[in-house]
């Protein structure tokens, strides 16, 4: 078994938990930072496109559904990562974080909220928020690539491909 197969994943699941719990202080409380992301640039924009609201406290996607769903990505990757023998609890942590990251540099690139984050008082992230997601969206996949042969072996279940390896 490779270095990366059996200790690397530790490295990639403590970065993706980190970014993702961390962030969670700031999505459950409210903070003024969550407020300008969500409701100041995220739903005005929602609100061009006929979807006012969404981004909004109570929300589809609000920065608390935003949050519950990092939490959950996160104590799934850390769930897999420390029961050897259920490592696919592993790739569903990877995948969900995967999902909910990639809505999140959707948004940085594709809305006026942009790669670096300009608050109301004229400071900037530098493109701190972006970088994070990319970092997580990457060390996502890696951990996908990593346990492959369980997703491969669900596909070819169902008939959709087969499990072969990279």
């Amino acid at each position: 078994m490779s270095w990366l197969r059996r200790y690397g994943h530790w490295l990639l699941t403590i970065f993706v938990a980190f970014v993702f719990i961390q962030s969670l202080f700031f999505k459950f409380t409210n903070s003024p930072e969550t407020i300008y992301i969500f409701q100041g640039k995220l739903d005005p924009w929602a609100a061009t496109l006929g979807f006012p609201g969404i981004f909004a406290p109570g929300g589809i996607f609000s920065a608390h559904v935003v949050g519950v769903f990092e939490l959950i990505a996160s104590m799934l990757v850390i769930a897999g990562a420390l029961l050897a023998r259920q490592r696919w609890v592993q790739v569903l942590g990877a995948a969900m974080g995967m999902g909910v990251i990639s809505g999140a540099i959707f948004f940085h690139l594709f809305t006026p909220l942009g790669v670096a984050v300009v608050n109301t008082d004229g400071t900037s992230d530098g493109g701190e928020l972006f970088m994070l997601a990319c970092g997580v969206w990457i060390s996502c996949a890696i951990m996908l690539w990593i346990r492959r042969e369980i997703w491969l072996g669900w596909l070819a279940k169902f008939g959709i491909g087969k499990a072969t390896s990279f």
